[in-house]
């Protein structure tokens, strides 16, 4: 199976960032891992790469709660900064909670392909491999 180029993870949670980075090197997950501590430090490192004409990374993994900027403030802002090949980027919510009006909000956003429950397991990814088709 192929890997992503670039993913990013935007996650308040030192210890699930962490653990993360660690399960998507067990299954040779990306070849870069952007790392943002919340929506506003992701939608600025995001327009610098928009602005500077690079690719944006392939997959997103988005924390809903977080400090400063939440996951839905984020989604709100970076669906409209401007980039080539935007359309390409998947996100994937990753969060905790299991609140059914977050996942009856997620619907609104046609860029989030899919709700996942923290942690991420090998699965999770293997899963997302196999759905953006790498």
């Amino acid at each position: 199976m192929s890997k992503v180029r670039t993913c990013c993870l935007i996650d308040d949670d030192p210890i699930f960032i962490y653990g993360t980075k660690r399960i998507m090197k067990e299954v040779d997950f990306s070849e870069n891992i952007l790392v943002f501590n919340n929506g506003q430090e992701a939608l600025e490192g995001l327009t610098q790469i928009s602005e500077a004409k690079e690719l944006m990374p392939e997959v997103i993994f988005l924390d809903l709660n977080m400090p400063i900027m939440n996951g839905w403030e984020f989604l709100d802002e970076f669906l409209i900064v401007p980039n080539n090949n935007l359309k390409k980027t998947i996100i994937y919510i990753i969060s905790s909670s299991v609140d059914p009006r977050d996942l009856e909000r997620v619907k609104n956003y046609k860029q989030v392909n899919n709700y996942i429950l923290k942690p991420i397991t090998t699965a999770d990814l293997e899963t997302v491999l196999g759905a953006i088709g790498v």
